[in-house]
């Protein structure tokens, strides 16, 4: 799965990955980006900018606007059928970037130990993601999920399921694309290949939410 994120872009990552991605003036980058949280996405309505929506998809039909941990993810193998993303995936998708993402070893005693997990080679990632709008009497609201997969080689220690990663600029502009029928798309849901990730631990700070600071990229001794 994915429950935690960071996206703090490098210079370098902006003007080679995000080029041509128009940033809002209110942007601003994460190091902890927890679910029901505000985060920035690529959609297929606009797919020349990031814009901010909430993390926890929250269906059109739904009564009200309350993103939710329990839809910030749908299975790649299952999310064509199941009726709170059904209708997102074919209609809306997004990208999701960035920096790394997080998961936990569970220790025999329930301590657990955070890692993080990112590009060998330092780029920035790409995950698959959906989103929806929701309007209510006081307005619209946007919300999203992170598509996952069976985790590659290099994460099974540390859980079974990852994010499905979009590797190319090829791939990620074929998923915001309207035109691909959805056996297209889901070609482009699998598992990254071994060694293309690589992951280190980080402070168990990263268990307490709203602790957001540089120092959750900091290698801790493992």
């Amino acid at each position: 799965m994915c429950g935690r994120y960071s996206f703090v872009p490098t210079a370098r990552q902006l003007e080679t990955q995000l080029r041509g991605i128009s940033l809002p003036a209110d942007v601003s980058f994460s190091y902890h980006i927890a679910p029901t949280e505000r985060a920035w996405v690529i959609a297929s309505d606009a797919p020349h900018t990031l814009q901010a929506m909430r993390w926890g998809l929250v269906p059109a039909w739904a009564e009200a606007f309350r993103p939710s941990g329990r839809t910030i993810n749908a299975r790649a193998e299952t999310v064509w059928e199941k009726p709170a993303f059904r209708d997102a995936v074919r209609r809306r998708r997004c990208l999701v970037p960035a920096d790394s993402f997080y998961e936990w070893r569970i220790q025999a005693d329930g301590r657990r130990l955070p890692y993080r997990i990112l590009p060998a080679d330092g780029s920035l990632l790409f995950m698959a993601g959906i989103w929806e709008e929701w309007h209510g009497r006081e307005g619209a609201h946007r919300s999203f999920a992170i598509l996952t997969v069976p985790a590659s080689a290099d994460l099974h220690s540390l859980h079974d399921r990852m994010p499905a990663l979009l590797l190319s600029e090829a791939e990620c502009q074929a998923w915001l694309s309207n035109y691909l029928p959805p056996q297209n798309l889901q070609r482009l849901l699998k598992t990254a290949p071994a060694g293309w990730l690589t992951h280190y631990r980080v402070s168990e700070r990263l268990n307490k939410p709203g602790f957001d600071d540089a120092s959750l990229h900091e290698p801790a001794p493992d």
